[in-house]
């Protein structure tokens, strides 16, 4: 199956999930806190502002490659049925443009791309503090 091919939504989905588990992950490790801290820490990371931010900057240092940037177009561009919380719908798009793209490169295995990505996410992030 080629994976480019699914539903763009559907890779946003899985690559919600991956980002999630990775920031996680960092967070954990890195802070050693409770619960309720660590989940305002995630928000900085994983929330639909942040992506797009990441998005951008990602855009900006032409990081992707075509394959890679044609996925992040399609999920940017799905028609999603559901209401974006806390956020306009053009913000939330871009947010799904990125996840769709860490969705695609779990699902290829391409693991050194997808780890050097979630890095980057990651230190994104951390430099906007």
């Amino acid at each position: 199956m080629d994976n480019k091919l699914l539903n763009p939504l559907t890779l946003a989905y899985m690559g919600d999930a991956v980002l999630d588990q990775h920031v996680r992950e960092y967070i954990v490790l890195k802070l050693k806190a409770k619960p309720n801290r660590l989940h305002q820490e995630a928000k900085r990371y994983v929330s639909a502002k942040s992506q797009a931010q990441t998005l951008e900057q990602l855009t900006e240092a032409d990081w992707f490659t075509d394959v890679e940037l044609d996925v992040v177009r399609r999920g940017r561009n799905a028609k999603s049925y559901t209401k974006a919380k806390n956020t306009d719908i053009q913000t939330y798009r871009k947010s799904s443009g990125l996840e769709a793209v860490i969705g695609y490169l779990y699902l290829e295995k391409e693991h050194d791309r997808l780890q050097a990505l979630l890095q980057y996410i990651v230190q994104c992030v951390d430099e906007r503090k």
